[in-house]
């Protein structure tokens, strides 16, 4: 069987999500995947990037990276959405390149692929798990199939999210992440790939 096509999609404003992606992929290809890493468009006005180094630092670093496009979810096998958590809910910037997908949903080209997703807030309690299952209303009305983590391995209860992955950033917005979060980002690009290859099996 071909290698599973595993796109990695995400938004991410001062680096994090953009960690937690880079991570994705490489963990990605580890299982064996062809993998296409793709940030979406900033819409975010100039002065309210301004306003924050980190996101001004972040917006400069990555700027001309590889723009998500329709293609890479219909090539895709299985996808990986990241995003901050914005008051619990998916931030504008990825929820905007899902919408312009109406003519390939239309057409049936998202449906019968693997999703999941991952995303960071500042505080413990912030809404992660709700941003994940708000994602996650998309995907049923793709056709696709949710791969959440759950308690699949151990190492779950160690970053204790069954939604997808998550991080928490800080009261500063800088927290690194750790080696349990490389752990779950790295089974769960596993554990996608895995049952990607099945569902195109």
């Amino acid at each position: 069987m071909a290698n599973v096509k595993l796109a990695v999609i995400y938004y991410s404003s001062t680096g994090t999500i953009h960690g937690m992606a880079e991570r994705l992929q490489q963990a990605g290809e580890k299982a064996g995947a062809e993998v296409r890493l793709r940030q979406v468009p900033e819409l975010a006005p100039e002065e309210a990037i301004a306003s924050n180094a980190a996101w001004s630092q972040h917006f400069d670093r990555t700027k001309d990276e590889p723009k998500a496009t329709a293609d890479d979810v219909v090539w895709a096998d299985a996808v990986l959405f990241g995003t901050p958590t914005r008051y619990g809910n998916v931030a504008s910037q990825l929820k905007q390149f899902i919408d312009t997908l109406g003519p390939q949903w239309g057409q049936g080209l998202l449906a019968d692929k693997a999703y999941a997703g991952f995303t960071a807030s500042m505080t413990a309690h912030g809404g992660q798990e709700s941003t994940l299952l708000a994602l996650y209303n998309t995907i049923y009305h793709f056709g696709g199939v949710v791969v959440a983590p759950g308690y699949t391995d151990p190492l779950k209860f160690a970053d204790g999210n069954p939604y997808g992955v998550s991080h928490v950033t800080g009261g500063t917005n800088d927290a690194p992440l750790t080696d349990v979060q490389f752990a779950a980002l790295d089974h769960l690009a596993q554990r996608i790939v895995r049952v990607a290859g099945k569902l195109a099996g």
